[in-house]
């Protein structure tokens, strides 16, 4: 991945160009029969010409020390490619592949309204010995000029619900 200024940008990532760069900020996430807890995140987006987006999301232990966790470590990653699809009646659609080191890949489809993307429908495939995640949903969008989300997720038999949300400000670095 190269330019994150948009100068590789391919024509059809023009309606996703507003995610171009590097987001940092803060977020909280639990589950049922899990301790809530705060984490900081870093995602970038960024083009090299070719018509995905290429993503990467770094984010790390930032409340107090438990369950083995110090301040600062080590969470998930995740990387992947957002693609831009002609949608039914003049939608516009994007497409998310999602890779996640501990053997999970998601591919998702949703819709993209403005600078609100809701990733709805979901495929999720797992190795033998990846977490029991069955299905999850994604929400980004500007707020106030800051990327926000919201990811819900049906995982180890309990229905889907909230899981992680966080905002995140633009990178001036």
């Amino acid at each position: 991945m190269s330019a994150i200024d948009g100068t590789d940008l391919h024509a059809s990532l023009l309606p996703l160009a507003f995610l171009l760069g590097t987001w940092r900020g803060e977020g909280v996430g639990g589950y049922e029969g899990m301790d809530g807890f705060h984490y900081g995140q870093e995602i970038t987006f960024a083009s090299d010409g070719r018509p995905a987006l290429g993503y990467v999301s770094h984010t790390w232990w930032a409340d107090e020390p438990r369950d083995g966790r110090e301040t600062g470590s080590p969470l998930a990653t995740e990387t992947g490619f957002w693609r831009v699809q002609p949608g039914a009646d003049g939608a516009t659609d994007v497409e998310v592949t999602l890779a996640h080191p501990f053997g999970i890949a998601e591919l998702y489809v949703g819709a993209l309204t403005g600078t609100r993307i809701d990733l709805s429908h979901n495929v999720l495939i797992r190795t033998a010995t990846a977490r029991e995640v069955t299905r999850s949903v994604r929400l980004y969008g500007l707020v106030e000029g800051d990327l926000a989300y919201a990811i819900d997720m049906e995982a180890g038999g309990k229905p889907m619900q909230s899981h992680l949300s966080a905002r995140l400000h633009r990178a001036t670095d």
